[in-house]
Parts: C-alpha cells; structure tokens; sequence
C-alpha cells in the first residue's frame, strides 16, 4: 500500500504538458480527472474556448496495483506505461482500428515528473453507457463494433505476446497461449484459496479441472491481434456513433478465444451480436474457467491496497468466484462450458 495519500493533478501541475502540447496560446481552465482508472490517471482538460482533451499520466501515485517489476516477456505482464501505449496506438492505426487520436507524448519527464500523453477527447459517452440506456439504440454501436473486432482480428503477428515486445522482434517467456493461460490459472487458484473458503474448499477440484482442460488443447501457430480486456467501459464513441478503443496498452497478439471469452462475460446478454464462427471449443473451455479466476485474483489482489472505490472491486470478485464455483461443479455433468 502506498505510504502518503494520493493526490490527484491540479490544473497548475497540467497546464505546461498541455501548452506544449496543443500551444502556447491555449489557456487550461479547468481539469477533472475521470473515475475508473487503476494503472493511470485520466484527466479531461478543458481549454478556454471550452474545447476539451485527454492527459494520460502513467506514475507510481496513479497506478492501484503496487505490481513492481515487470517483464514485458509475459503477455500478461502489467500492461501500463507510455511505450506500451505508444506502440499499441500505432499498431492500431495502422491496422485501420479506432482509438482515441494521440495529440502529445512526453516521456522526458520534465513537464511532469512522469510519462504522459495526450489524446482527443471523444465525448459520444462509452457503449456501457449506451447499452444501459437504450439497448435497441446502442444496436448500430454494437454492430460497429463487431466489424471493428473483425478487423481487429484480421491482424497476425509472429508469435504471442504484448505489441510493444513482437512488433520490436522479441519472443515471449512462455511455449505457448495455453500454457501460459494454465500456469497462471494454477496460480490464481491457490492466491484466492488463501483467501476464501470456498475455493479452498475445491482447490484440488479446480486444479484438476484446469488440468483435464489444458490437456485437450491442441497446439496452434495463429496469434491475433486482440484487446485483452474489451469491456463496453473500453469502448468510447465519437460524435458519429462510431466505437474507439481506448485502455489499449495490454494490446497483444493472442488467441481470439482469450478476448471472445473476455467479451462474453463484460457483454453478457449482447455478446450475440459480437459471435463469430470458427473459435475452438476447447481453449473456450479453458480459457473461461482461466478468465474467471483471474477476476477473482486480480481485484482481491488490488483491494489489499488503497484502492478508492473497494465497492465494484469486490463485486466483480464475487461475481466470478460464483461463476468459478458453478464450472467446477458442472464439470461431472456438462459437456459443452461455452
């Protein structure tokens, strides 16, 4: 846990990044920072001719997770930082996908005593909240969207692992997306049965599972260029209606299995319109019992510390632990997990 209290960017600690940014003749006159981030801060900036934009500012007193070192060999490494960002953005232009444009970059440190950025500000409100208020008039958003994973997937790299490692020519630290996805479901398992009862309770239950269903994956040499964690809070419109991907720094090259299994739980009834044919049964099988897991582990993980909002953290831990729970007990009975 972070020893001081954090404290969140005034408009004096943002107006240099933005004057360098979009100009010396700008004026900042008000900055908000927007609620939900764990790995950075978000700030909408409001300029003196009520134009708005968007700072990013990757620093120890933003990120949640107090996750120390990381090795960018591991897909699922701690995806933050501005290279990550960077290289995920020019990725997905050039793969003709949507994403809030970068306005400004600044890694030197010496406009704030951090990496940042700087991106449009697309105020068409998120597809969760479209969703919420008028499914049938979020039904266009939707359908956009499933021609954006489309293209999305249409992109292969050469082997596994996060953007900003392949596209530089680096290999990742694991043989393969399933066993990498089996290592770390094993050990999510026993972090929560150290927490929680009831996964004590079945942990060798669970692990056998894991097993048995790794065991029925067979090798692939495809890796797709995927989100990771594709939310509808992940998805941002612009004044057209039109999606952009935002929170894209664990962009990676992966089975599309991992990111529709991702997809189904965040969209739940409306995933249908994201479907796509030709996804193996078996690494879905795998790959939502892995998934579950780790949103079990990972918000549990995050609540030992600071943390200002435990509310959500807890309920998506919960949520999956049941849904964890009820794969282990249909596994004696049910054929089909998907």
């Amino acid at each position: 846990m972070t020893a001081t209290a954090r404290t969140p960017l005034t408009r004096e600690d943002l107006a240099p990044l933005t004057r360098a940014a979009l100009g010396p003749t700008r004026t900042l006159s008000a900055v908000t920072r927007l609620r939900g981030g764990t790995k950075k801060g978000v700030y909408r900036l409001t300029l003196d001719d009520d134009t708005t934009a968007v700072a990013y500012v990757w620093s120890p007193d933003e990120d949640y997770w107090d996750a120390g070192p990381s090795d960018l060999r591991d897909p699922f490494s701690h995806g933050t930082g501005l290279d990550l960002f960077t290289a995920a953005h020019d990725r997905l232009h050039a793969a003709g996908v949507r994403t809030p444009r970068l306005l400004y970059a600044d890694p030197t440190h010496t406009l704030l005593p951090a990496d940042a950025a700087i991106v449009e500000d697309l105020t068409g409100g998120s597809l969760e909240e479209a969703l919420r208020r008028d499914p049938r008039t979020a039904g266009p958003a939707l359908a956009r969207l499933a021609d954006t994973l489309a293209a999305l997937h249409a992109h292969e790299g050469p082997t596994f692992g996060k953007v900003a490692l392949v596209d530089n020519g680096g290999v990742p630290n694991a043989d393969s997306c399933e066993q990498r996805v089996t290592e770390g479901a094993l050990r999510d398992i026993a972090a929560t049965a150290a927490r929680d009862a009831r996964i004590a309770a079945v942990r060798d239950d669970l692990e056998a599972l894991v097993r048995n269903l790794a065991a029925q994956v067979r090798p692939r040499t495809r890796h797709t260029l995927i989100h990771g964690e594709l939310g509808p809070d992940h998805v941002l419109l612009d004044a057209d209606g039109h999606p952009a991907l935002i929170d894209i720094e664990g962009l990676m090259y992966f089975d599309a299995e991992w990111e529709h299994v991702f997809l189904r739980i965040r969209f739940g009834p409306h995933y249908d319109a994201l479907r796509t044919p030709g996804l193996d049964e078996h690494r879905l099988r795998l790959y939502r019992l892995a998934m579950h897991l780790s949103l079990v582990a990972g918000p549990l993980r995050l609540l030992d510390g600071d943390f200002p909002e435990p509310g959500p953290m807890r309920e998506i831990a919960e949520h999956n632990l049941l849904s964890a729970l009820e794969l282990v007990e249909c596994s004696a009975a049910c054929t089909r997990y998907w």
